[in-house]
Order: structure tokens, then C-alpha cells, then sequence
């Protein structure tokens, strides 16, 4: 059995993962510091699938750690979440920022590099394309200067990979996603951020819920068809698959370089107020919401050509938008 690492794997997107992980076979060894979810997911996990993986609560930034946790296991491949994420943030913090994602990644890369290593998904972003020139978003799309502080540590980080797998011959792959969102069909896993959500979906559901006053709509001054800012949201299900099958594709010597890059998304570019009434239909709900000034950091509009991830890792999206939101309208119910 293939044991597979992830870091950050009690994340949203990094739980999900590691229950696709566990139901395709592979073992599982999750390092998470706790600093943006909980323990109990471990539980939840371990409820899903029937299997528990292993897991060590710990920062990817201490070298030492990461140096004992790698003695300890025979590691047939990674798939690195571990970041801090959210775009208003960074551009408060970004010390912290560039310190917590870069840090992180050239740790886990000098791992590899040292014990001869193979097989490195790295968790990127549609931010490294910045406001692209053209819609859809393809793969040849220039990248350019970031918008965010955020944005910048995955152009960075996807520089730093470049470079060390050209060096070190280690094979590795970046996921670009654009929005991740929803819960598992179980609802015993799903985004819970703690404190103020920095992403549109948990602060809907929270509004809708009465955790919070009112959504602020930020912008709807776009040059967009309603003039809110358009994304491309993507089921957190779908996505993990995305991360299995790029994980296969290495593991079965498949790719054409050292480094390859792939837009994980549906394809189909949603406004937050096309949003927001997909939301209210499919859950027969009102929310209160206000139109405010553009946040910092933001693009007017991002959404994915996924033709080559869908031809090249042979995967595609299969959840709709309708069925996303009412998963996590079901996921906030049950969080009380």
C-alpha cells in the first residue's frame, strides 16, 4: 500500500483529499497545526471512510519535525496543502504570509531532494494568473504581476518547484483551482473556518444562519453582467479527485516534464449575486446581504478552461453549483 503524506489534510480541501486518498487505497499520514480547523475532523474522516489515518499535530515550518516524521515513514508521495489562504488577509500580513507558505514548501522539497523522494502535488491557485487578459483562464495564460500577497507566495511557490524539480529530477504537479466550496455528501466534513470566513460561501451560509448581521457584497462596479465579481466555484468533492488523479499520473510515470501545471475548475464563471440567488432557491431562503466598495486584492473575473486537466489527468467536475450550495446549507445546519 502507496503511504501518501498531506499536509494541512484536516483543511477543508485537504480532509476531503484524504478521504478520496483512503478510498482509492493508499495510506495516509496527515500533519496539521490546528491553526485553521479542529481535531474532530480526524474523527469525521476516520467515520467516512472506516480507516483512521496518522496523524501528527505539527508546524511544516519546523525542520527538525519534518526531519524525524520522514525518518519514521517510507513516503511514496505528497500532496502539500499547508498555507495560509486568504487573500484580504495577506495584504495585511504579509511577513507572515511569505514566511508560513515558502518556508513550508522548500522544508518539504529539501526532504525529498535529501532522501531521493518522488511525487509532489502542490496546492496553487487561479491568483497566479492575476486579472487574465482573456476568459475562459487556459494553461497558457501569462502569469502575471499578483494581486494579492497570497497570489504572490503561489507564484513563488510554483517558481520554487519549477526550479527544484528541473535540479532534482522530482516529479510534481500544481493544481491551479479556482473556488472550492460545498461539504461531503455525508456532511461529516466541509468548510468551517475559525473566526470571520474569508471566503463567500461560509459567510453566506453563516448570514443565512444568523451567525452573521448581513453579507457584504464587495463591488457591483465590475465590468461584469451585474456588475458583482465573477468566479468560477468548484465542488470540494470534485476537486479532491482532481488531486487523486494527478497523484496517478505521476506515480504512474505519465506526465511529459518534471513540472506540470493544470486548471482545476468547472469551467463556468458565476457572479457572487448570481450566487447568492442560487443560493436562496435551492434552499429556500432569503439572505441579507448589502452591496459594499471593492475589497483589495480582488480580480473582476476568473474562470477556468479545463480542457487540458480534463484530457491530460482524464477527470472532470461533475457536481453542479445548485448541489454545492444546498451541501453547505446542510453543513452549517448541522454545526448548530
Amino acid at each position: 500500500m502507496k503511504k501518501i503524506l498531506v499536509t494541512g489534510g484536516l483543511g477543508f480541501i485537504g480532509s476531503h483529499t484524504v478521504v478520496e486518498l483512503q478510498n482509492e487505497g493508499f495510506e495516509v499520514v496527515i500533519i496539521d497545526d490546528l491553526s485553521n480547523t479542529t481535531i474532530n475532523v480526524l474523527d469525521n474522516i476516520t467515520s467516512i471512510t472506516g480507516k483512521k489515518p496518522i496523524f501528527y499535530q505539527m508546524d511544516t515550518r519546523k525542520k527538525e519535525d519534518l526531519k524525524t516524521l520522514f525518518n519514521s515513514h517510507d513516503i511514496d508521495g505528497i500532496i502539500h496543502f499547508a498555507a495560509y489562504k486568504a487573500v484580504g488577509e495577506s495584504m495585511g500580513k504579509p511577513l507572515e504570509y511569505y514566511e508560513n507558505n515558502l518556508s513550508s514548501l522548500i522544508y518539504l522539497l529539501q526532504e525529498m531532494r535529501d532522501r531521493n523522494l518522488d511525487n509532489f502535488i502542490f496546492s496553487s491557485s487561479c491568483t497566479v494568473y492575476g486579472q487574465a487578459d482573456e476568459l475562459p483562464v487556459t494553461e497558457k495564460a501569462p502569469v502575471k504581476a499578483a494581486e494579492s500577497v497570497y497570489g504572490n507566495t503561489k507564484q513563488i511557490g510554483e517558481e520554487i518547484i519549477r526550479d527544484a524539480s528541473n535540479a532534482h529530477k522530482i516529479n510534481c504537479i500544481a493544481l491551479r483551482y479556482f473556488n472550492p466550496i460545498g461539504a461531503h455528501p455525508s456532511i461529516k466534513i466541509g468548510e468551517l473556518p475559525l473566526g470571520v470566513p474569508q471566503n463567500l460561501i461560509p459567510f453566506i451560509t453563516q448570514t443565512a444562519a444568523g451567525i452573521r448581521k448581513e453579507l457584504s457584497v464587495f463591488g457591483d462596479d465590475y465590468p461584469t453582467p451585474d456588475g458583482t465579481a465573477v468566479r468560477d466555484y468548484i465542488h470540494v468533492v470534485d476537486l479532491a479527485k482532481a488531486h487523486i488523479a494527478a497523484l496517478k499520473r505521476l506515480m504512474e510515470k505519465r506526465n511529459k516534464t518534471t513540472f506540470e501545471y493544470f486548471n482545476i475548475g468547472t469551467g463556468k464563471g458565476s457572479s457572487v449575486l448570481e450566487v447568492i440567488n442560487a443560493f436562496e432557491k435551492v434552499n429556500n431562503l432569503k439572505l441579507n446581504y448589502k452591496i459594499v466598495g471593492r475589497r483589495e486584492g480582488d480580480v473582476v473575473a476568473a474562470y477556468a478552461d479545463t480542457t487540458i486537466a480534463n484530457k491530460e489527468l482524464n477527470w472532470k467536475t461533475e457536481i453542479s453549483l445548485e448541489e454545492a450550495l444546498a451541501s453547505a446549507w446542510k453543513w452549517q445546519l448541522k454545526q448548530g
